[in-house]
């Protein structure tokens, strides 16, 4: 690695290549998960931006989330019905906190897999920003109180230990995981916005726009305040709204709202050359007023938002258009899209 003091700013990424006498316990964890978003060794496809770009349906992209959602819930389900105990706080607690962070990092490898065969958008201008030198264990500390985080409210306030996985309420699963995006965007709209528009609160979001072109492990990457907001007050708010609304909002389907939350967020930061609309069980709703979220919705956001921005949405493209904050895609324009071109996204 480079001797020379770099500035807390920098987005420098060197720590791969240099000497590993110099790393710490954050390069190694990250090196041993081999949570990389590009392999060294291998090309990166480049693509103008007129190039034609392929169409990643929402079926496949659903059956991924409710795929690794259902492991822990099955293996949940399994030890209380075969050994007659239920499972405290603490415990329910680890199970979902390692199950979570196993599901992120994985996501991360198939990724980079895709990445390394498609590209990345606006790749014939600037390549994927690794992760800085200087960042590397606010990235890795980030992986860990983003999810734990998010556990602990969901356990405190949701969890019943006197409750099985397949109780929950499967009549109101499909709704509550559709409405949880789009209000849980609603309350994250406003407090993004505010944080790009109001000096004071400017300063606690402007680490995360030091990246232009984010990899999946930048999604996190952001001061302590950012973060204390982005994963327990935007998510508590929505749990409140939707218990306002009269949903059951159980642990076990707060859960997989989660589940599907992280999975947009992992996917928004990526930065994949590929058109896929967020998963949404009202993802067809969505889409008939077109405010379906795409990869390159946030990608644009980064790259060219910094105090006055657009596409504050994460999960929806809803508010943004109500509040006409919306900005026109490049890549992913309705024209450029070949939806016979079908990229799956893979189970493993």
């Amino acid at each position: 690695m480079d001797t020379k003091p770099q500035s807390k700013d920098s987005m420098k990424s060197t720590w791969r290549t240099a000497d590993r006498k110099e790393w710490n316990h954050h390069h190694w964890a990250l090196e041993i998960l081999n949570a990389h978003p590009i392999a060294l060794d291998k090309d990166v496809p480049v693509h103008s931006k007129d190039e034609k770009i392929p169409h990643m349906p929402q079926w496949s992209l659903q059956r991924w989330v409710l795929f690794y959602s259902a492991l822990p819930l099955i293996l949940h389900q399994t030890i209380m019905m075969y050994t007659g105990h239920t499972l405290g706080p603490i415990t329910t607690f680890n199970l979902y906190f390692l199950a979570f962070n196993a599901t992120v990092i994985y996501q991360v490898h198939i990724l980079r897999r895709l990445g390394h065969i498609y590209g990345f958008l606006d790749g014939d201008k600037h390549e994927r920003d690794g992760v800085p030198d200087v960042g590397v264990a606010k990235v890795v500390t980030s992986l860990y109180k983003t999810t734990g985080s998010r556990l602990i409210l969901s356990v405190y306030l949701a969890y019943n230990r006197n409750m099985l996985p397949s109780e929950m309420s499967w009549l109101w699963l499909p709704l509550e995981i559709g409405l949880y995006g789009i209000v849980l965007d609603f309350w994250f709209y406003w407090y993004h916005r505010l944080m790009h528009d109001v000096s004071f609160l400017w300063k606690y979001h402007r680490t995360h726009h030091l990246t232009k072109h984010p990899n999946p492990l930048l999604a996190a990457y952001a001061d302590h305040e950012q973060e204390f907001f982005d994963m327990v007050g935007v998510p508590m708010m929505t749990y409140f709204s939707l218990k306002l609304m009269g949903l059951p909002m159980g642990f076990y389907e707060w859960w997989i709202c989660h589940e599907y939350v992280a999975f947009a967020e992992v996917f928004g930061h990526s930065g994949l050359r590929l058109h896929m609309t967020v998963p949404s069980t009202l993802s067809w709703l969505l889409q008939m007023f077109d405010c379906d979220i795409v990869i390159e919705d946030h990608d644009l956001h980064h790259r060219k938002g910094w105090r006055k921005s657009h596409n504050y949405g994460k999960q929806t493209r809803l508010w943004d258009r109500i509040f006409g904050t919306c900005t026109e895609r490049i890549e992913s324009v309705e024209s450029n899209v070949d939806y016979s071109d079908r990229v799956t996204m893979p189970l493993f």
